[in-house]
């Protein structure tokens, strides 16, 4: 199918003319053990062998799971933007509730909208100034760590700039030191397997059962618990009044809650939440540029030669960031090919019809950014890493939803800002001073938890740019 094709190329008519349901295409019942074992092991494999074959409608029927997968630009903009408000978060952020609680990336409906309200104002214009200068600040760290590894041992650059962006997520956004809580980045690492686990077994394995697994869980949640409570007490031993950070936000927003464990809890996961997402899907964004970027040596040339002419010798600031303009062309096609959030998972409320297709109430959706973003009918060469199609001659896609790396709509990424402010800062930094390759032999892949990491970490050999 071409980008100008239609959506659906078959249709029926019923007998008093109206328009049936088009049918499913779709792997049959018998599938559904290979099904599973590739949704535990290959998750991104499935959904873009799928599409390969079968196109950009596809059901899956997995035991007693049935999973919508819709592929087509106009798919993603139909459930995330024109119809957004009968799809709720799906399988995956359902099962990462456990340990998430009801925060902006998992709440929904009048509760998501008041957290967002509230989260919103953390990221007022007038102060991405200062945020630029936290990012330098703590880049400028990262270069010196980095700078005793030159033709050394290899440094884990996943680790590293993981380590920074919790620390730029710490100052900047919630006013507070984050160093004291290095077992942060462990816990996330169990939540998410775990979430992962529950929603590639149907949830049948029940949390009370003492599995080596869910006590592991039950650790790592206990650490996010006293994290959060860490950070709150801080706080409001601390307190000033007007303060923008966002804690002291939440703290004012429901300062007034008559229930104190209801209160605790609000706070408790929206904390938790940004602390996941304030800092994991930057770092990955990061991670896999720097992989193409060890894969694609002339762009890293020009890459340098860009942060050297723009920034020289001193440390730079949000206003240079309009001057970085092919710093930010290699970070979009960073996360075109590897977007951070690479599912966006949603369940139908009501029963709706997308392309033609009938959705029961209910269903299971999949809209996923990896794949469209590879779509071939939106993208020439789709897997080649290409920055200049970003650039300001390009024609970009064909489609406005064929890439969505903050995801659409009502929901797009708050941060979104922040986020790309932070990659591209970060990266000219590095590009200035260093080239990265990776070690000889390693073999890279993407693991599909909540973010699309690099699996087993970077380790890559730091060499003068």
């Amino acid at each position: 199918m071409t980008a100008t094709e239609p959506l659906t190329t078959q249709s029926a008519t019923g007998r008093a003319g109206a328009a049936r349901p088009l049918s499913y295409p779709g792997p049959p019942r018998r599938a559904a053990p290979r099904l599973l074992a590739k949704l535990r092991g290959d998750r991104l494999g499935l959904l873009a062998d799928a599409a390969a074959e079968y196109g950009d409608v596809i059901r899956f029927r997995i035991g007693p799971k049935t999973l919508y997968y819709f592929n087509h630009p106009e798919h993603a903009k139909h459930v995330l933007s024109d119809n957004s408000g009968n799809y709720h978060k799906g399988i995956g952020l359902a099962q990462a509730r456990r340990f998430l609680g009801d925060g902006l990336l998992t709440s929904e409906d009048k509760l998501w909208h008041g957290q967002r309200q509230i989260i919103h104002k953390a990221f007022k214009r007038n102060r991405l100034a200062a945020f630029a200068d936290v990012i330098a600040d703590e880049a400028d760290a990262m270069v010196a760590r980095m700078d005793s590894h030159v033709a050394g041992p290899p440094v884990d650059m996943a680790e590293e700039v993981a380590r920074l962006t919790l620390a730029v997520l710490g100052q900047a956004l919630l006013s507070s030191d984050l160093t004291p809580f290095a077992a942060l980045a462990g816990a996330f690492d169990v939540a998410q397997d775990q979430a992962m686990f529950d929603m590639v077994t149907l949830d049948l394995v029940p949390p009370w059962i003492p599995t080596p697994r869910n006590r592991r869980f039950e650790r790592a949640q206990r650490q996010l618990e006293d994290v959060a409570s860490a950070l709150i007490a801080e706080r409001e031993r601390d307190y000033l009044p007007g303060a923008g950070d966002m804690i002291s936000l939440l703290l004012d927003a429901y300062r007034d809650e008559p229930d104190s464990r209801l209160r605790h809890r609000r706070l408790r996961d929206e904390l938790v939440t940004i602390l996941l997402a304030g800092h994991e899907t930057t770092a990955s964004t990061l991670s896999w540029t720097w992989y193409l970027l060890d894969r694609h040596p002339e762009v890293a040339r020009r890459m340098h030669a860009e942060a050297t002419e723009v920034l020289g010798d001193r440390k730079p600031g949000h206003d240079d960031l309009s001057r970085l303009t092919y710093t930010t062309m290699v970070i979009q096609e960073a996360m075109r090919l590897y977007p951070p959030v690479w599912g966006l998972p949603r369940q139908a409320t009501s029963a709706d019809d997308i392309g033609g297709y009938r959705v029961p109430a209910g269903a299971d959706v999949m809209i996923c950014p990896y794949t469209l973003h590879r779509h071939p009918a939106f993208w020439p060469e789709p897997d080649r890493f290409d920055p200049e199609r970003f650039s300001a001659e390009a024609a970009g896609p064909a489609h406005r939803y064929a890439y969505i790396p903050f995801g659409a709509g009502p929901r797009v990424c708050v941060g979104s800002h922040l986020g790309m402010m932070e990659a591209t800062l970060v990266a000219a930094m590095v590009a200035r001073r260093f080239r990265l390759e990776l070690i000889p032999g390693r073999a890279v892949a993407p693991e599909a938890n909540l973010s699309l990491r690099v699996q087993g970490g970077l380790p890559m050999v730091v060499r003068p740019a």
